[in-house]
């Protein structure tokens, strides 16, 4: 197999069809992400399965900001059991993607993402979540949106699947992928068919009415298609969906159809942290409380940023200059 090394969201159609999707490979970006932790192997390969998912669902929004998706366990640890206390992986519209979890105790024994996630406890336990934030607008900050994910089982591709078709209504298959090298996944959806051919609404193609699956079906020449491409697209083994570059996956599934594409987006590693952000931080704390953290840390205060390692030193001048 083909060692795929740039990372990308490539989307299709299937010509004159309701039927869309896009397909996410991570490489570069995912091994710079994990690389800033020590994470145990079955959290690598979580996190990479959260930033696929994260890249191809912000694919589905037409808007200018972030959507990430993010874990919590509900209690703090209180034994050696493995244990994720938090993790979180975003992507924006321009593409670029990061993540960052916690975690506690032995996880030696665990060896798949399937594995990491059932460490936030039984069905029913542990917080999922989608985050939308739109970018603010002429310095007004947009009202964001977030969405609970039911946990209807321990596959993270099973749990966002489920809340596409039950909470957005929109008949969906996701696969997804890690391997803690490289990650992948697909997402294929039935998109409502207004009165214009489907292949006109590429640039608004979340523009759209929900309707029922079965009125969606209804209106296509071919009611069999997104079920027969459904089967086809859950034969994806892992192994393809981490190693083959999308013009193969397409070829291997859909060689049957008018498969069309456009130009990939490409995704890349990019942190918001700054020294700005850091500083405010500082702010945050008050001047006092400040003051007396510098005096125990040699006469400065060391924020380092999770996501990408960055230290911000501030030295005393340096706070002062803050409340300054």
């Amino acid at each position: 197999m083909s060692n795929q090394t740039h990372d990308y969201r490539q989307r299709f159609f299937i010509q004159d069809s309701p039927v869309r999707g896009d397909i996410v490979h991570l490489a570069d970006s995912y091994r710079q992400i994990t690389a800033q932790r020590p994470y145990p192997n079955a959290l690598q390969k979580l996190l990479g399965e959260m930033l696929v998912a994260a890249s191809l669902l912000i694919g589905t929004l037409k808007i200018n900001g972030r959507l990430s998706i993010q874990l919590q366990h509900p209690s703090e640890a209180t034994d050696e059991q493995a244990r994720l206390a938090w993790a979180m992986a975003e992507c924006d519209h321009q593409g670029h993607v990061r993540a960052l979890a916690d975690w506690s105790g032995d996880w030696t024994n665990l060896n798949t993402a399937d594995e990491a996630l059932a460490t936030l406890g039984k069905a029913g336990e542990g917080v999922l979540f989608i985050n939308v934030q739109p970018d603010s607008m002429f310095g007004v900050q947009s009202e964001g949106y977030q969405g609970i994910v039911e946990r209807v089982s321990n596959n993270l591709a099973e749990c966002l699947t489920h809340y596409q078709q039950q909470s957005v209504q929109i008949p969906t298959v996701i696969k997804l992928a890690a391997d803690g090298t490289q990650a992948g996944g697909i997402l294929l959806q039935l998109l409502p068919r207004g009165n214009a051919d489907i292949n006109d609404q590429r640039d608004d193609d979340n523009n759209i009415d929900t309707l029922t699956a079965a009125e969606m079906l209804e209106g296509m020449t071919d009611a069999d298609l997104f079920p027969r491409l459904s089967i086809l697209t859950d034969t994806l083994k892992p192994e393809e969906l981490t190693d083959l570059p999308a013009k193969e996956i397409l070829l291997r599934l859909y060689h049957e159809e008018p498969v069309s594409t456009i130009d990939a987006v490409p995704l890349t590693f990019a942190c918001t942290c700054s020294r700005e952000k850091s500083a405010s931080a500082i702010f945050q704390l008050g001047k006092t409380e400040a003051m007396a953290i510098a005096d125990e840390h040699g006469g400065e205060i060391a924020l380092d940023c999770g996501f990408c390692g960055q230290v911000y030193r501030f030295n005393k001048a340096d706070i002062e200059m803050i409340f300054a």
